[in-house]
């Protein structure tokens, strides 16, 4: 073997050397201070996850207080994929938190929401109470009461939200291209190769909604949306002195499927909210202006005010995605311990 050769060969060790330990300098065999073996990627703050529906939604809240108009208590039942798609990794293709995105939906129309999903809480709390094991307050000799059940102490849904995603098509339309060019005859040929596809899938739900106390299906809402993919790739192949160099780049990217969803979920809220409330149609958000009476119900949902300070409590900043951030939000940086 020439030395040339050996030369050549322990220079590509060096570098293999020099960029393993280089991946290697972020992760360490002893815990830091803060007990962490390596500090994780990215600083993203949490924001709000809206719909090109969810102002509507909002709008929905906004006609529903100027004009006085009681919200019926609405409840949510199952919403299951019934799509039996699989991933390749064996997991759910689709998501099974549907119902979970109705109720967000529900608050950010400005529902009245009773819990029917999940009661395994307030049926054990209710269990405790019946056998007198929960106390609520101390009386004026010390002692605790129990916590008395009240005959129509829980209220009930007027109606509730049920259905299912029913359909999901992977491949509607698809289509691409692949180009390729390189030298033959010289000695130093060089390759490229350019190629592009899409493809375009969709999702579909079937909701209802019914009338708790008779079981009447009063509404019914069937959508689907359509979903696209997109990946281009570039690359170039070349021999320049004996080495041969390979460089590629692409880009690629699918509209989340998941999101499309909630899109779905939150336009079939918006039609069920819109014939609850009476509202005759998207004109009624002309009108839309600052309400006084407003900030319980925003992009991420609603809530009851705990105290009548909505004018000044944290809800009308929940979306902001700076607030309460370490590392975003001033306030909380000086109240550090």
């Amino acid at each position: 073997m020439s030395v040339g050769s050996i030369s050549r060969r322990v220079r590509i060790a060096g570098v293999a050397c020099a960029t393993a330990a280089l991946l290697g300098g972020c992760i360490s065999a002893t815990a830091d201070s803060s007990g962490r073996y390596a500090t994780p990627i990215g600083n993203a703050p949490v924001t709000a996850n809206p719909t090109p529906y969810s102002a509507a939604l909002y709008c929905m809240a906004d006609y529903a207080r100027r004009y006085n108009l009681p919200s019926p208590r609405m409840a949510v039942g199952r919403i299951s994929d019934y799509t039996g798609t699989v991933s390749a990794d064996g997991g759910r293709q689709i998501t099974g938190g549907a119902s979970l995105m109705a109720m967000s939906a529900l608050a950010k129309s400005g529902a009245h929401i009773v819990e029917r999903y999940d009661t395994s809480v307030s049926e054990m709390e209710l269990r405790y109470a019946n056998n007198r094991l929960i106390g609520d307050q101390a009386t004026d000799t010390g002692d605790t009461e129990y916590r008395r059940i009240i005959a129509g102490q829980v209220p009930g849904s007027d109606f509730f939200v049920v259905g299912g995603i029913t359909e999901v098509n992977y491949n509607i339309r698809s289509g691409g291209f692949d180009m390729g060019a390189g030298q033959v005859e010289t000695s130093t040929p060089l390759s490229t190769a350019f190629s592009g596809k899409s493809y375009v899938m969709n999702v579909a739900i079937d909701l209802r909604l019914v009338q708790t106390q008779t079981m009447e299906v009063v509404d019914v809402v069937s959508y689907q949306k359509q979903i696209i993919g997109r990946e281009i790739s570039a690359g170039v192949f070349d021999f320049l002195n004996g080495n041969v160099f390979d460089i590629s780049a692409g880009e690629g990217g699918l509209e989340p499927v998941q999101l499309a969803v909630r899109a779905l979920i939150e336009r079939a809220t918006v039609e069920f909210m819109a014939n609850l409330y009476g509202a005759p149609g998207p004109e009624v958000c002309l009108s839309a202006g600052p309400d006084p009476l407003g900030g319980t119900v925003g992009p991420t949902g609603g809530y009851y005010p705990a105290y009548p300070n909505t004018d000044t409590n944290n809800g009308a900043t929940r979306a902001d995605p700076s607030r309460w951030h370490d590392a975003r939000d001033g306030d909380v940086r000086r109240s550090r311990y």
